[in-house]
């Protein structure tokens, strides 16, 4: 990696292009969730942890956008707030052409056939006390979906169509390994014909070979049912496998957007550059040129640092990034960063 805009102190600019051509599901706008600290007797809010600080994203029907980097960087938590399991602080969240940041759980309830979630633990999200039926059929009648003369066909429907038979459904969630549980996780998230999944790290707890069969599930099912993603992952192969396009996160802030190959060849981000750096490439072209050696620890999402918030760790850090926070920049290949990376 060369830094050539170090010379003449101007940050690069990235290209400019049009969106693509596909109607706009989902545009997160500022968005803040706080979680307070509380101490002392009276459990005084004393300072607050800054999940998501700041944060605006578009999604397009039928895209996957991976969202990447490292534990308690907040990726989850935009997840959760999408989804308004989570309240925010502040911003807005339109999906499908309403603003539904201020919803109460009432005017939330039919949005939520359009949205659902695929969990990190597949185990922990089915109810061990009952039939897998019971956890599919549920939804369908609660949300009126099928008259329940229907619902056992409904269910044995999406059970081959993630590839289970229809026996599972008379069969409890400990009956089943890891990949068959998320399988059925992904079924309970389809049931209702989403528009939006959002997939919350969903083969971060299975074995390898497990990880690229629910992979290519995903897939599969996104062409047929034309559903969009936000995959959320600190695995960076993982993101790069399904994903059209990759946001990469740290403390609390998004700090590149781009598309997946381009992320991979050209990563403009100290800090993406630090998490290609740790992926074991099969092609060599997709490669960074060295391994990066990051000083220090993840400063405190209660106490983020002044400035760019990468600034306690960057090898390239200069008198400006300690001081100015990077504003990000517009285009089809977005960066945070005063001092952007280029091939």
């Amino acid at each position: 990696m060369t830094r050539p805009e170090l010379i003449d102190n101007k940050p690069i600019q990235a290209k400019e292009s049009d969106p693509p051509n596909k109607p706009l599901l989902l545009q997160i706008e500022r968005l803040q969730t706080y979680y307070p600290v509380r101490n002392g007797v009276f459990s005084n809010t004393v300072s607050h942890i800054k999940a998501v600080d700041d944060v605006s994203l578009s999604m397009y029907e039928g895209e996957t956008i991976g969202l990447v980097g490292e534990s308690g960087c907040g990726k989850s938590t935009i997840g959760r707030s999408i989804l308004r399991l989570e309240n925010p602080r502040s911003g807005r969240i339109i999906f499908d052409n309403e603003d539904i940041t201020h919803y109460t759980q009432r005017q939330l309830k039919p949005v939520r056939t359009r949205m659902q979630m695929i969990f990190q633990d597949p185990y922990a999200s089915l109810n061990p006390k009952i039939r897998i039926f019971d956890a599919l059929a549920e939804p369908l009648i609660v949300h009126k979906l099928a008259e329940r003369r229907e619902v056992q066909r409904k269910v044995d429907s999406l059970l081959q169509l993630v590839g289970l038979p229809r026996s599972a459904s008379n069969r409890y969630p400990h009956e089943f390994s890891g990949g068959q549980r998320q399988r059925i996780g992904i079924a309970r998230a389809i049931l209702c014909r989403p528009k939006l999944i959002v997939c919350d790290e969903p083969v971060s707890a299975l074995d390898v070979s497990i990880q690229a069969q629910i992979l290519n599930l995903l897939q599969d099912l996104q062409d047929e049912l034309k559903l969009t993603y936000l995959f959320i992952s600190h695995g960076i192969g993982a993101v790069k496998q399904i994903s059209s396009r990759i946001a990469v996160m740290y403390l609390g802030k998004i700090v590149e957007v781009a598309e997946a190959e381009e992320l991979f060849r050209n990563p403009r981000h100290p800090y993406t550059q630090l998490l290609l750096s740790t992926y074991p490439a099969p092609d060599p072209t997709l490669r960074t040129n060295k391994k990066m050696i990051i000083r220090g620890d993840v400063p405190s999402p209660a106490h983020p640092p002044s400035g760019c918030r990468f600034h306690t760790r960057c090898p390239y850090v200069q008198e400006r990034c300690l001081k100015e926070e990077p504003v990000i920049s517009e285009g089809h290949h977005t960066v945070a960063c005063h001092y952007p990376l280029t091939l």
